[in-house]
């Protein structure tokens, strides 16, 4: 056993910024196929919520004391949004510049850094990767103001709400923290391939399931194959490790097509692409 000993050399550390956001709407599969940058991004307040004891008392004693579900909500605040974030806000574009507001809200996930600094190395030291899941926006209040003689620019600010989702060997969450002074670099690199886009690759936010893969040294490299077509049938290879989508949705076997597709294909839980690869193919429909 050793004594204790307080405020050591490099191990005075601190939180603090928030970067590198990442919007990803969520498809009808379940799935956060793309990632678009989230610029001006300002703040993000984590409010977790719950995880309360309710006691119960017998034999003139506290019994025991149950806990309630612990939820996670957050406030987004930023200078703008992505325009892809206008579906989530429950904005829909009819028309290119024509917004109609009050429609359905889509879910959707979120990918954003905070760093981690110390006494030697500053906010240098390292960082921490946050990914949130079943995201809802709630209405929120926009203020407009005159310009004046000290003019500020809108913040924005979205009242988030979540719904947890499955986490291999765990209870279920809405989110994952990845901290980079922690955990192997070469795990990390590609998690962050898959969440910031590579060369040839998009971004996309990988499930939990796939998440944990990365980190347990279960992940193997797969190189998708391009789908080919006959007149108007898509025919999509059937590759191990390779799910295909066509606006979203996972597709197999034969597709036939009415309109002019884009097939983009996304490594399954377990498995990663090179980081140049080509994952999209785009087929015109024949009248």
């Amino acid at each position: 056993m050793t004594k204790l000993l307080w405020d050591q050399t490099s191990e005075r550390t601190y939180e603090t910024g928030v970067d590198h956001g990442v919007l990803f709407v969520q498809n009808s599969a379940g799935a956060y196929p793309l990632g678009v940058a989230w610029n001006g991004l300002t703040a993000v307040t984590e409010s977790p919520s719950g995880a309360e004891a309710s006691p119960l008392y017998a034999d003139n004693i506290k019994y025991l004391n149950l806990m309630s579900v612990e939820e996670l909500a957050a406030t987004i605040e930023a200078y703008t949004y992505p325009e892809e974030f206008g579906v989530c806000d429950g904005t829909v574009a009819p028309y290119t510049g024509v917004l109609v507001g009050q429609q359905t809200r889509k879910t959707f996930g979120l990918a954003y850094r905070t760093q981690i600094g110390n006494d030697v190395e500053g906010t240098d030291f390292g960082y921490k990767l946050h990914l949130v899941y079943g995201c809802l926006a709630a209405p929120s209040e926009k203020a407009y103001a005159t310009v004046n003689d000290t003019p500020e620019a809108i913040t924005f600010s979205w009242a988030i709400t979540t719904s947890p989702v499955e986490i291999p060997d765990l209870k279920k969450s809405a989110m994952i923290t990845i901290n980079s002074t922690k955990v192997d670099a070469d795990a990390l690199s590609d998690l962050e391939d898959a969440l910031f886009g590579t060369v040839g690759v998009d971004a996309r936010l990988p499930l939990p399931t796939e998440v944990m893969a990365f980190f347990s040294g279960t992940v193997s490299e797969v190189i998708p194959t391009e789908p080919t077509m006959s007149m108007n049938d898509i025919t999509i290879p059937t590759i191990t490790g390779v799910v295909y989508t066509i606006n979203g949705e996972t597709v197999s076997g034969i597709v036939t097509i009415q309109e002019d597709v884009m097939v983009v294909a996304y490594p399954d839980a377990g498995y990663k692409f090179p980081d140049v690869v080509d994952n999209d193919w785009y087929f015109e429909y024949s009248a």
